[in-house]
């Protein structure tokens, strides 16, 4: 397996790349560091998680086209061939030969899957047929639906998180703000309530509010990421009475 890996500016400076959250171009690069000789990924969920992204990072992936997902959960960068030339004698052919059999590859060298039915890939406008072709609207509606989900069924308290933030730090962050919006959904999804969100803000404003170099990280993206659970047990923790003479004092 060749040891290098490379990547086409065609793909990483286009619009539509650049528009993806950090975490989600970050995860592509990983994930194409990753990939074997002809682009394939056969646990891509495990790395996302290992790598510190979450589900939300590589479905973005998916429905803006940089990978291709099959129901079995082996992956391919679709644009491996654009991104790397390796030469035949140095490359090993991927295990994945079954879910290879059902890809094409179009004039730029870009992977591409006919049936439909197989996976639910949605591939850049430029690597779609006529007739199935996504234009930028419909691309930024699947990015809303996979990050906040509709808006005629997604009900989660955005509004009162973020105005609860602002009102304990004197911030003005706006809760329809869609990387704010991602992180509370994922707390959210993860089985946290609403009063674990406020916890969390008065928790950490009492730390922080008065330090000014921690202020600055009573922000949605510090408070509501991967350590918003140990933040809420710095509560439980705080909270518990002292222990006195093998009994419960009091302060």
């Amino acid at each position: 397996m060749a040891q290098r890996r490379m990547f086409s500016k065609e793909i990483t400076t286009s619009d539509t790349f650049v528009d993806m959250p950090m975490s989600s171009q970050l995860l592509y690069f990983h994930l194409g560091m990753e990939a074997d000789d002809e682009g394939f990924i056969g646990n891509a969920k495990m790395l996302s998680r290992a790598y510190g992204a979450n589900s939300d990072d590589l479905s973005l992936l998916k429905a803006k086209g940089f990978i291709i997902m099959f129901q079995n959960g082996v992956s391919v960068v679709k644009d491996w061939n654009l991104n790397n030339k390796i030469r035949k004698d140095r490359l090993k052919p991927t295990i994945y030969r079954s879910e290879k059999s059902l890809l094409n590859v179009d004039i730029d060298g870009s992977y591409f899957i006919d049936n439909q039915m197989t996976t639910k890939v949605q591939p850049i406008d430029n690597q779609m047929s006529a007739q199935d072709r996504l234009g930028k609207d419909r691309l930024g509606k699947d990015r809303k639906d996979i990050l906040s989900g509709s808006e005629e069924t997604d009900q989660l308290p955005y509004k009162e998180v973020v105005d609860y933030l602002n009102e304990k730090t004197g911030s003005k962050y706006r809760s329809s703000g869609t990387k704010t919006k991602k992180l509370i959904k994922a707390r959210f999804n993860e089985g946290f309530s609403l009063d674990d969100f406020r916890t969390v803000i008065d928790v950490k404003s009492k730390q922080w509010l008065t330090d000014q170099k921690m202020k600055q990280y009573l922000r949605p993206e510090t408070l509501f990421g991967t350590k918003f659970e140990s933040y809420l047990n710095e509560n439980q923790v705080t909270s518990k009475p002292a222990m006195k003479n093998g009994g419960y004092g009091t302060r």
